[in-house]
């Protein structure tokens, strides 16, 4: 049996962006919705209400909806026009086919200014004597009953003959509440007996269950056994469901009188019918296993359940990854849940996941997310994270000079950032001792250099007295 949930309006208004406070047009019908509750706070703005082919019994909740137009509860359980005075923009009645016997409680809908069509016919009350004659004249604003226009000249026939109408319709609707209340108290009875039959059954099922289960423990455990144990089981399976479709033969080839117990007691059986066979069939709804977004060693996978077009772009001048998926149009924005890590991207659309792995490293906390309110996609600005720089120490090498090393760590320094390591378990201030290098150069005057003396073989040379001779 269903119920009219939030949920339920949400999958039947997708035509107004699925936000249900502003509808003006809801179709709920052949939900299998026994009552009629929530529309009147959900959804006060509605003009055209469809509720045709449910198992709806009584009209209510529908009072607050003032600006409703047309209302349509045709093929339905329901027995008396009631609770429709709020609904002061009624202009169009559909209850075609439902089991109205009191014909009088037509004179509700005088409150009714704006209703111009109404539609009776296949209820008990169209039956009577004068039914048509008793509407027209009972209800003036009418223009159409029945799909028929009402003329002027029958308009005021009906109103001269309405004393003599009304008593009519009087006696008959007595006669008819006699004859219905007999058809409830028949179709309770049958209601008890099927429930005893019921638990009769469901005790009996359960008393062979454990005998079978008490001879299985007693018997020694063999093949043979096996193979008789699943025998019996297939014998008892086939039995039942020979039994189950006499059953459903009988139960369908049986007369059954027009009523809203008959209805539901046809939508009981069905469903029973369909339990049943799941059982006996063994089927069972397959749990579709959970999406597998991350896998066990913590690596993200590439999903598109959605099925969304998407465009992935790197933009380097602003250092930034943009993500636009096309999300779909209509869709209301609280369906949409985005979640940026640093290293994928994950949206959830109507439950279902996407997610890409990213081709950079990212900053979540500075992420941004925004929706086109024209094309409805949904763009996600994610800023790239900055390359991280190490501390860098040169060594110099037992081969090379003091001044070659110290113009290699200038040159060296110039092309990279170098962060200076302090350790302040060692010292809290500057050494100054020990600023210059530890490994200083010889002075040149300590070295020994072998004295160069010209030799007068040499032809560049030249012997002027007035310089002093080097030392």
């Amino acid at each position: 049996m269903g119920r009219i949930t939030e949920d339920l309006i949400r999958r039947n208004s997708e035509h107004n962006d699925c936000v249900i406070f502003s509808l003006e047009e809801l179709s709920l019908h052949q939900q299998e919705i026994e009552r009629l509750e929530h529309i009147d706070k959900w959804c006060r703005d509605l003009k055209i209400l469809y509720l045709q082919n449910n198992l709806i019994g009584k009209i209510e909740n529908v009072s607050k909806l003032k600006k409703l137009e047309y209302l349509n509860l045709a093929l339905n359980n329901i027995e008396k026009i009631e609770n429709l005075e709020g609904c002061e923009g009624l202009t169009k009645l559909d209850l075609t086919v439902n089991f109205i016997g009191e014909l009088s409680s037509v004179k509700t809908l005088g409150h009714n200014i704006h209703l111009k069509e109404l539609f009776l016919m296949g209820n008990p009350c169209a039956d009577f004597d004068g039914y048509r004659q008793f509407v027209v004249a009972t209800l003036q604003q009418l223009k159409w009953l029945d799909g028929k226009e009402i003329e002027r000249s029958e308009r005021i026939q009906a109103l001269q003959n309405f004393p003599v109408i009304e008593q009519q319709i009087r006696e008959q609707e007595e006669a008819y509440c006699l004859k219905r209340a007999k058809d409830k108290e028949e179709a309770q009875r049958k209601l008890r007996e099927e429930d005893e039959n019921e638990a009769k059954e469901r005790s009996h099922s359960v008393f062979e269950g454990q005998r079978y289960a008490d001879i299985s423990a007693t018997l020694p455990f063999s093949v043979e056994h096996k193979d008789h144990v699943q025998e019996g089981q297939e014998g008892e399976y086939n039995q039942k469901r020979f039994k189950d479709n006499e059953d459903d033969l009988e139960f369908w080839n049986k007369p059954s009188l027009f009523t809203p117990e008959s209805r539901l007691e046809t939508l009981r059986h069905m469903e029973k019918q369909r339990k049943d066979q799941e059982k006996l069939s063994g089927k069972k709804k397959k749990v579709k296993p959970p999406r597998i977004l991350i896998t066990e060693d913590g690596k993200a996978l590439n999903v598109n359940d959605p099925k969304l077009d998407f465009s992935l772009k790197d933009d380097e001048k602003r250092n930034q990854i943009i993500l636009d998926l096309a999300v779909y149009r209509y869709m209301d924005t609280s369906l949409i849940d985005v979640d940026v890590q640093p290293t994928y991207v994950r949206v959830m659309v109507k439950g279902k996941p996407f997610q890409l792995v990213l081709p950079a490293e990212v900053k979540p906390d500075s992420s941004s997310a925004k929706r086109s309110q024209t094309t409805g996609h949904l763009v996600i600005c994610m800023p790239k994270v900055d390359e991280v720089i190490t501390g860098w120490r040169q060594t110099s090498e037992s081969g090379t000079s003091p001044s070659d090393s110290s113009r290699e760590h200038t040159n060296q320094r110039s092309k990279r950032i170098e962060k200076l390591d302090v350790d302040p378990s060692k010292r809290s201030f500057p050494d100054v001792a020990n600023i210059v290098q530890e490994k200083k150069p010889t002075p040149r005057r300590v070295r020994s250099e072998a004295k160069i003396i010209p030799s007068e073989e040499d032809p560049d040379f030249e012997d002027n007295p007035e310089v002093p001779p080097l030392i």
